[in-house]
């Protein structure tokens, strides 16, 4: 899995005032957990800008002054309620021995031949959480939807990731076709075309 990397300072005050100090200096208090302790962070905004702010999953390369570079991923996000401006995050250690969880985008691979035909596409599930070792995390899951007909279901337990596990039901769906509006709605004019050629049959 690719990784941005982000370089912060270490928090010396983790009170309100030193908080909102920050985040006037266009700043993000962050903190990163895993580790024997706890270390807060601060960082540039723009500094997250890769990482949050894109449908794709990366993990994150911390670096500060004094301390050993860590690995980690997004644990939690918070944003203002009316500015989206980023308020805080945490952010979770990776160790090569430990198993992580974390969700991972899917992309669709094929041609469905229902789609091909006039039929809809719907896309429930655009991310699954899966668990693995940092090492065997895909930057996305392949789903194949070549085989899908107008009605078919492409289901978890179809899907495969090598070394890593689906924390879904195997029965949950994350593709499938369906018969579109506009091929199940009559044509204007040809229900009344029907019926008139029903009537002169009869006659």
């Amino acid at each position: 899995m690719k990784s941005i990397t982000i370089k912060g300072s270490k928090r010396e005050s983790v009170g309100k005032a030193a908080t909102k100090a920050l985040r006037n200096a266009d700043k993000v208090p962050c903190v990163l957990y895993g580790g024997e302790n706890a270390i807060h962070f601060s960082a540039e905004e723009k500094a997250f800008k890769n990482l949050v702010y894109t449908p794709n999953v990366y993990t994150a390369t911390i670096e500060l002054e004094g301390e050993k570079a860590a690995t980690c991923i997004l644990q939690d996000i918070q944003f203002h309620p009316v500015t989206d401006k980023i308020l805080h995050i945490d952010f979770y250690q990776l160790f090569d021995d430990k198993e992580v969880t974390m969700e991972i985008p899917v992309t669709l691979e094929g041609s469905s031949p229902g789609v091909m035909i006039g039929g809809a596409l719907r896309f429930p599930n655009r991310k699954l959480k899966v668990k693995a070792l940092p090492a065997n995390l895909p930057d996305a899951i392949k789903a194949d939807i070549s085989k899908l007909e107008i009605g078919d279901k492409l289901f978890v337990r179809e899907v495969i990731i090598p070394n890593c596990t689906i924390l879904h039901p195997e029965n949950t769906v994350v593709a499938q076709v369906r018969m579109s509006r506009a091929a199940q709605a009559p044509v204007e004019g040809e229900e009344g075309a029907e019926e008139a050629t029903e009537e002169a049959a009869a006659e």
